[in-house]
């Protein structure tokens, strides 16, 4: 024999997946639908929610754009207005030096010093300039050029300080640092443009001893020869305060770079100069000048088209992030701007945050509100599916065993039973008995399981100790083999309780649809009814297993009981049930002294029925209480003014009821009748409670009545019930009385029983006594009463001593 372990009960934790695996297909289609609705809904949430933040990042990155391009172009413009001032200054030089040489017609010093005068006057006039200069061709002069020009710069002092070319040793301008840096490679004297301008890139000019940019512009002669150029010196420290009054955010800086790629200005607003070191050796490396350069002849015309003239560039330097905007500058330099990236989007930072919470606030309310409804929905899923599942074994119930029939007509039904399961929990109590039907819900698991190729099944448990197997359609021969094989495996099976062994033992029966009959002609009901009483007949015949034979007709027998139970409803409704009175015979006397009362019930047509057609019946409904009820009533009622005693029979169950005990002690009490009341205790009743059935007849003994044993010499326990109960009269069973004139045996087992209830002080009474013969047996043997057809047969009104003339025999 093998011992297996019970599976373990579910745990809390699994109850939703247990839950959802055990539901059908549609109801897991709705819960997984539910699910899908509310990740749509977060995920659409998600998607607005990103959405709405991007279009709201973009049009901030498109404000802010906008915001660092007005920066940008303010800048560039006070840049370019710079520059146009030293354009302008330079251009009135230039005309000054032109006004000079048309002028002179002969070598004058006191001409040259008025020139000297006026070009000392025109710097001090303009402050940006840091040094000019008028530079005239040798020859440019009639008196042999001896005057060549002159330069004044800005020195220490207050005053600008002049310098004679001549004296200087100046005169060939060409040779000049300047000359070379600002004209062109290809540009000749003869190339004439009044309008054009030459910068040079930042170099360090012996003459004034400062680091400089020149701005050069040709003089000509009314008659277009080259007579000299002029030169305005800007000095680089302007244009490093020009260009660190730049500020977008903490860390924005701005840079000017010259065509030779060469850096003229600190970055403003960076702390670190060692940073600032870094970042601008990083910008000169990419060399932005260069994609500049080809381009600056075709921008400079084009300035104002901010949309053409301003480049990007993203520069990482130490893993930061650089976002540079910069353009040409009219003195042919590139100006940028440099703003840190994690700058620009920090001021995006306070919505994203502000997003991210009222996405977060709005997610977790919609998650707590869609969890609330999961939980009702599967709650109430739950619900419904407990009411088809078997909450101890986790099996589909008798609900679903109907539900199921009606969408599987036909097939086969098998009941499996538990032998002596009222025995298991009486014993071990009810906490075997739930590891029993655990373990035994495995087994028929495991059974199903490896017996798949006898066909597709389903296993419920329908009440406390049966479960129910629904097959497919199956011939007699196929169940009988599903039936042995199941049978012999549970047969081999045993548990372990608290180190107890216990062997299970099984009842099997089973129903088969039937061939010749339609599924809509075979009820679900029908089927379970045929494979319950398969189930009753292999009990009775003690067989492991029986398959309803159809020949059996139990259905007529159902009909049957419909029909009494109907009419026993009916005629407790109608007051129809009443008492018959047989008498019973003192044989001492030879009087009529007692009565036994016999309910009857009269139906629709007036016609009486007997207790063998109806009181099985009203036992199942349970009505038989409310007959006893009656009985008494009724029977209490027809004696009060009579001298006779009478008999009332209450069953095992009628004296357990506490209500009806109540109500017989209490008409007892109103009534009086106490002294003359025989209540007969139907002994063939297993009487398991000697307690509470002691309790009832010592209180009705107290008012006088007396207990009768009926049935008496049948079963197994007539003296123990004698001595328990403390019988008053013993009423010997007919199946003795009815044959003791021609079976000895009859004979001598009532003539032990009345000389055993004459040694304990009882009376006796013979049933069913229907002839001279037995009366004359009954006598001889010393029996006190009478009782029969030799009599009287149960009437509903009492025969009296007088009217007893002839025994009345039994048709």
């Amino acid at each position: 024999m093998t011992r297996d372990d019970t599976p373990a009960a579910p745990g809390r934790l699994q109850l939703f997946m247990q839950t959802l695996r055990h539901l059908n297909p549609s109801k897991q289609s709705i819960v997984w639908v539910l699910l899908l609705l509310i990740g749509l809904f977060i995920a659409g949430m998600w998607v607005i929610s990103t959405l709405n933040l991007n279009f709201s990042q973009k049009a901030m990155s498109e404000l802010r754009e906008v915001q660092l391009e007005e920066v940008f172009y303010a800048n560039l413009d006070r840049i370019n207005a710079q520059h146009r001032l030293l354009e302008n200054y330079t251009d009135d030089l230039a005309r000054l030096g032109e006004l000079f040489w048309h002028l002179q017609q002969q070598t004058d010093a006191q001409q040259a010093r008025e020139f000297e005068g006026a070009l000392l006057e025109k710097l001090r006039d303009f402050p940006d300039a840091f040094g000019a200069g008028v530079w005239f061709e040798s020859g440019a002069f009639i008196s042999d050029g001896i005057y060549h020009g002159a330069f004044a710069y800005r020195g220490d002092g207050a005053e600008p300080v002049l310098m004679s070319l001549a004296e200087a040793g100046l005169m060939d301008y060409r040779s000049q640092p300047w000359f070379e840096q600002a004209m062109p490679k290809d540009w000749s004297s003869a190339d004439r443009d009044l309008q054009a301008f030459y910068w040079t890139p930042a170099y360090y000019n012996p003459v004034s001893g400062a680091a400089v940019l020149t701005l050069v512009k040709p003089m000509y002669a009314r008659s277009g020869e080259l007579i000299g150029v002029v030169t305005t010196d800007w000095h680089a420290e302007r244009v490093i305060d020009l260009v660190s009054q730049v500020e977008v955010t903490p860390n924005t800086f701005a840079y000017l770079i010259d065509r030779n790629n060469r850096r003229l200005s600190a970055l403003s607003e960076i702390d670190d100069s060692e940073q600032a070191l870094q970042v601008m050796d990083v910008i000169l490396q990419e060399r932005l000048i260069d994609s500049l350069n080809e381009r600056i002849q075709t921008l400079l015309p084009g300035l104002q088209q901010r949309g053409v003239t301003m480049q990007h560039h993203r520069l990482a330097v130490d893993g930061r992030e650089y976002e540079l905007s910069f353009a040409a500058t009219s003195a042919d330099m590139l100006f940028g701007i440099g703003v840190p990236r994690d700058e620009i989007d920090a001021v995006l930072q306070p919505m994203r945050s502000s997003n991210f919470h009222i996405l977060l606030l709005t997610g977790l309310v919609m998650l707590l509100l869609s969890g609330v409804i999961l939980y009702k929905v599967v709650g109430l899923m739950r619900q419904l599916q407990a009411s088809y599942t078997d909450e101890l074994t986790d099996l589909p119930n008798r609900a679903r065993l109907l539900l199921d029939f009606g969408r599987q007509p036909g097939g086969s039904l098998l009941l499996i039973n538990l032998d002596g399961f009222k025995e298991i929990n009486a014993l071990f109590g009810h906490a075997c008995g739930d590891y029993v039907l655990r373990v035994l819900a495995g087994w028929l698991r495991s059974f199903i399981e490896n017996n798949r190729h006898l066909g597709p099944v389903r296993l419920y448990r329908l009440t406390a100790d049966e479960f129910a197997i629904l097959g497919p359609d199956s011939s007699q021969k196929k169940m009988q083999k599903y039936l042995h094989a199941l049978n012999d495996y549970l047969q081999r099976r045993s548990l372990i309780w608290q180190d107890q062994e216990i062997t299970i033992g099984v009842t099997l029966g089973a129903a088969i649809h039937p061939p010749d009959q339609s599924t809509a002609s075979v009820s679900q009901d029908s089927m379970i009814t045929w494979a319950r009483f398969a189930l009753k007949q292999a009990r009775l015949q003690q067989k492991n297993y029986v398959i309803y034979d159809l020949d059996q007709r139990i259905e007529d027998a159902y009909e049957y009981n419909l029909l009494w139970a109907r009419r026993v409803k009916e005629a407790l409704e109608d007051d129809r049930i009443l008492p018959f009175f047989q008498p019973i015979h003192d044989n001492r006397s030879g009087q009529i002294t007692k009565f036994e009362c016999l309910v009857r019930m009269r139906d629709e047509s007036g016609e009486i029925a007997s207790p063998g057609q109806f009181l099985d019946v009203a036992r199942k409904l349970r009505l038989d209480r409310q007959l006893t009820r009656i009985m008494v009533e009724k029977s209490l009622a027809t004696f009060a003014h009579t001298p006779y005693e009478f008999s009332i029979n209450l069953s095992y169950a009628d004296l357990l009821d506490q209500d009806l005990s109540h109500f017989i002690i209490q008409k007892l009490d109103e009534t009086g009748l106490g002294k003359r009341i025989i209540f007969e205790i139907l002994e063939s009743d297993g009487i398991e409670n000697y307690q509470e059935v002691r309790r009832f007849i010592d209180e009705v003994k107290r008012r006088g009545c007396r207990i009768a044993i009926d049935d008496f010499g049948t079963g197994y326990s007539n003296f123990e019930h004698l001595l328990r109960l403390n019988v008053d009269l013993i009423k010997i069973d007919g199946s003795l009385i009815r044959n003791l004139d021609s079976d000895p045996a009859a004979f001598s087992v009532t003539q032990g029983i009345v000389n055993f209830a004459r040694s304990l002080n009882m009376e006796t009474v013979a049933e069913f006594v229907h002839s001279d013969a037995v009366q004359e047996k009954v006598r001889y043997l010393g029996v006190d009463f009478s009782q029969g057809a030799h009599f009287s047969m149960p009437q509903a009104e009492l025969v009296t001593v007088s009217e007893v003339q002839q025994p009345i025999r039994q048709d």
